[in-house]
């Protein structure tokens, strides 16, 4: 199937629900019966990112909607607030990824880092205005050091092994519309 196929989207929308509903899936595991002291990247978020940035067309906000708010619901996060940022956050990457076309790994990685950074900020602040327990602030900063760390990682899994590439400048997709 080629690239312009009108299929494509569709295909590569469903295995994006699917990878991040397998990365919530593997995150309800009981793996350990102990609290863990640290915390790992939040990999629904670096998916989404990394698949907005390089095709937009791939990750509409609709699905990124439910599915951050279905792990939203899974995870017991205050229901939709993550899942709004979210999807703000994956709409304003979507609205930058036609500039970040041209540039270089370390813009994209440095945009990444500075909007998980806001994203993770806002969070944090909605939940103080609400008086909302949170988890303590060295928890959310190893949160955000292992996502933006493991943001590479994720990019490239998205290029090598799913194939979602930058598009190129004047691509169109299979109606002539262009990307």
């Amino acid at each position: 199937m080629s690239d312009s196929a009108p299929t494509k989207p569709w295909v590569m929308q469903c295995a994006f629900a699917a990878l991040t509903l397998a990365v919530i899936f593997f995150q309800l595991l009981p793996l350990e019966t102990t609290p863990r002291r640290w915390t790992g990247p939040d990999l629904v978020l670096l998916i989404s990112f990394a698949w907005a940035l390089r095709r937009p067309d791939y990750v509409p906000a609709y699905l990124v909607g439910l599915i951050a708010l279905m792990a939203d619901l899974m995870l017991q996060r205050p229901p939709g607030l993550m899942a709004a940022l979210v999807v703000i956050a994956v709409q304003t990457l979507k609205k930058r990824s036609r500039l970040l076309r041209d540039q270089g790994f370390a813009v994209e990685w440095l945009t990444v880092a500075s909007t998980l950074l806001a994203v993770m900020l806002a969070f944090r602040l909605v939940l103080t205005l609400t008086a909302v327990p949170q988890a303590p602030m060295g928890l959310t900063l190893i949160q955000l050091v292992m996502s933006v760390i493991c943001y590479p990682a994720v990019a490239a899994l998205a290029h090598f092994a799913f194939g979602v590439r930058r598009v190129a400048p004047g691509e169109v997709d299979a109606w002539g519309h262009k990307l």
